[in-house]
This record gives C-alpha cells, sequence and structure tokens, in this order.
C-alpha cells in the first residue's frame, strides 16, 4: 500500500465531477487499499477518490474510534432523505478548518461494494453526514460552498498563505541540508 496525496483547497481539480467506476479489478482494491492508508494516516474518517485526484465516484470512510468499520461506497447515489442536521464539518482537503454544515439527518444510499455487488443501507448520524459530505466531493463541491462568501474567501487565503510558508520552510531546509554536505 501507499499513502496518496491529498488534493487541498482552493486546487481546481478539487472540482471535478467524478466518473462511474466501471471496472471492479486489482488495480480498484488497490486504489481502495491506498485511499484506506490515507485517510487512517491524515487522519480522518472518510475520503473521497477525487480528494487524491483519482476523478471516480469512490468513498471510504471508517467511524469508528478504533478503525474497525471500513466503509466503502463505489458509484453511491442517496435514494431518500429526512429531516435536518446542523453538525460541525471539517475535511482534509481543508485542513484545520471546521465549521457547521445543514445536511439530511437520515439517508438511504445505493451503492457498490469493492466487488460490484450492489446494496442499499439506511443510514443517519456521523455516517449519513460523512456520506453526505463525501457524496460533495464527487460532484465537485467542497464543504466551504455551505458558508458565507466572506467566510470561504477567508479561508482560501488563511490556507494559500500557510501553503506558502510550508514550501518556504521546506526550501530553507533543503538548503541548509544542501550547504552542510559540502
Amino acid at each position: 500500500m501507499s499513502r496518496l496525496t491529498i488534493l487541498e483547497y482552493p486546487d481546481p481539480r478539487l472540482r471535478t465531477r467524478a466518473r462511474p467506476v466501471e471496472q471492479f479489478d486489482e488495480a480498484l482494491g488497490r486504489l481502495i487499499d491506498d485511499m484506506f492508508e490515507t485517510m487512517y494516516e491524515a487522519p480522518g474518517i472518510g475520503l473521497a477518490a477525487s480528494q487524491v485526484d483519482v476523478h471516480r465516484r469512490l468513498i471510504v470512510m471508517d467511524v469508528s474510534d478504533d478503525r474497525s468499520e471500513p466503509l466503502v461506497f463505489i458509484n453511491p447515489e442517496i435514494l431518500s432523505r429526512e429531516g435536518t442536521a446542523k453538525t460541525e464539518e471539517g475535511c482534509l482537503s481543508v485542513p484545520g478548518i471546521f465549521d457547521d454544515v445543514q445536511r439530511a439527518a437520515r439517508i438511504r444510499v445505493r451503492a457498490q461494494d469493492r466487488t460490484g455487488a450492489v446494496f442499499e443501507r439506511d443510514l443517519d448520524g456521523v455516517v449519513a453526514v460523512c456520506v453526505q459530505h463525501e457524496m460533495d466531493h464527487l460532484e465537485g463541491k467542497l464543504f466551504v460552498d455551505y458558508l458565507s462568501d466572506m467566510k470561504r474567501d477567508r479561508i482560501r487565503k488563511k490556507l494559500e498563505k500557510e501553503r506558502k510558508e510550508r514550501i518556504a520552510a521546506q526550501h530553507r531546509a533543503g538548503a541548509t541540508r544542501t550547504a552542510g554536505a559540502r
């Protein structure tokens, strides 16, 4: 397995709409395993393939405390929604940012597992929120899109500044190592 790179907002690739998964093969199995490894190491509870620059309709999740309940949703679709719930959300593609988002409290989802078998499941609580959040990624939408323009712009500027500072620090560290090797 290998850890994948998670795209960060405002990377335009996060706005790409995912296409259906058609091949249920070894390559898909490796991608699923790599996505789980990436999600667990991040650490997170959900990851859409779009977040790792693979624009296919694939989600991995595990909302358990001990990483014992991995879930895979391939080509997911929400069949029904009930009620509303406001929940604080965060996102691996929007690191360090959390805000309240209103979503359906309960959903019925149809998807395929890693072998291609179709299943339907009724979900509520954090699992329902996570599926809706990750499905937004498959449509090229992020949780910050639910926030005001002003909040979204402030978040974008903050993350861009942090990214520039991180890159500058990496360059300084690289220059120090190079100078020390002489």
